[in-house]
């Protein structure tokens, strides 16, 4: 899918769901924003508009048709030959988290910003982009008056996207730690490690994603005007406060997984406690059984009228004897 917009410099819309033979044109006015998504498109429509159209850096094109592992951001400045403006082009990941799965799903989101225009190329609907191009048609405004505010409300709205998703595993952290103190089972120990590893996953996405606003809230580029850096650093400042959000749930669970672990050892050594209590009451018992049941004829209890009620007379006053002991002790 190809959904394209123009906007005036006065953040109004001009036209929308543009020929792509007009593209050219319309980029070629300096008093137009031109701003194009790509929404599940294929190869080969995707080459049509980056390659075809604006004429992007080959490196670029087939870095936002492959799925990138991490967020980058790389500048691209025309050569003699090249057909292409000044652009930037950058790979972001939006996240969402799914209680009954315990899965961090990313999308990737691609943006290429040049001076009056933005491609933005994703392979599944994303929230933040659908909220912003609706902002955009319905009250334009500041929002759509140049690329480099599209692209802030689009990171800014990506980054609240996040919240939701910290929200949900705030929740899944909160109920582990109370299955943990209430009944620690196999299940709780695999759902730890679980969760765990995805919060890493968020980390690891959060930490380059971090640097990538960074380079842009430290005012590394051109293509993003002076007067916006300000909005750009307060992106950085909010995903900061989610890096550090992730950071905490990770001590949390690490917290958790040892509980986890003091608990399964306290019910063991409970366990353990309890068999051995179990063999030291019975020894008496055994050794007297063990005694007279060698069956030597020289012992005379064999032939003793009262041997037998002996025999459990003396089982009985050992293990009491014994039972007492360990009362005495404390150690019961």
């Amino acid at each position: 899918m190809i959904r394209s917009y123009a906007f005036t410099t006065g953040g109004k819309l001009h036209s929308k769901d543009i020929d792509i033979f007009l593209m050219p044109s319309l980029l070629a006015d300096t008093n137009l924003f031109l701003w194009v998504d790509l929404e599940n498109s294929t190869p080969e429509e995707a080459r049509q508009i980056l390659g075809g159209v604006f004429h992007f850096h080959q490196l670029s094109i087939d870095d936002c048709i492959h799925d990138s592992p991490s967020p980058k951001v790389d500048g691209f400045d025309p050569k003699e030959d090249d057909l292409f403006a000044s652009y930037l082009f950058m790979v972001i990941h939006a996240v969402d988290y799914n209680r009954a799965d315990g899965v961090f799903a990313t999308s990737e989101l691609n943006f290429f910003l040049g001076r009056n225009f933005l491609v933005t190329y994703h392979n599944v609907p994303l929230r933040s982009v659908t909220q912003v191009e609706e902002r955009c048609v319905k009250t334009g405004g500041l929002v759509a008056r140049a690329p480099d505010r599209v692209a802030h409300a689009l990171l800014d709205s990506l980054v609240d996207n996040y919240k939701p998703a910290l929200e949900e595993l705030g929740e899944e952290i909160a109920g582990i730690e109370e299955m943990v103190l209430k009944n620690p089972t196999r299940p709780t120990l695999e759902r730890i490690l679980g969760v765990k590893k995805e919060v890493q996953h968020l980390r690891k996405i959060i930490g380059p994603q971090r640097e990538v606003i960074g380079r842009f809230a430290r005012g590394e580029y051109k293509l993003i005007r002076p007067h916006l850096v300000p909005y750009y650093r307060d992106v950085y400042d909010e995903l900061f406060h989610i890096s550090e959000l992730a950071q905490s749930y990770t001590d949390s669970l690490s917290v958790t997984l040892q509980t986890y672990l003091n608990v399964a050892a306290n019910q063991q050594g409970e366990v353990i406690k309890v068999l051995t209590m179990i063999t030291i009451l019975t020894t008496p018992a055994t050794i007297i059984a063990s005694w007279y049941g060698m069956n030597f004829k020289a012992m005379s209890e064999l032939e003793w009228q009262h041997g037998y009620a002996f025999v459990i007379g003396l089982t009985l006053v050992t293990t009491l004897g014994t039972l007492f002991y360990f009362k005495a002790k404390r150690w019961l």
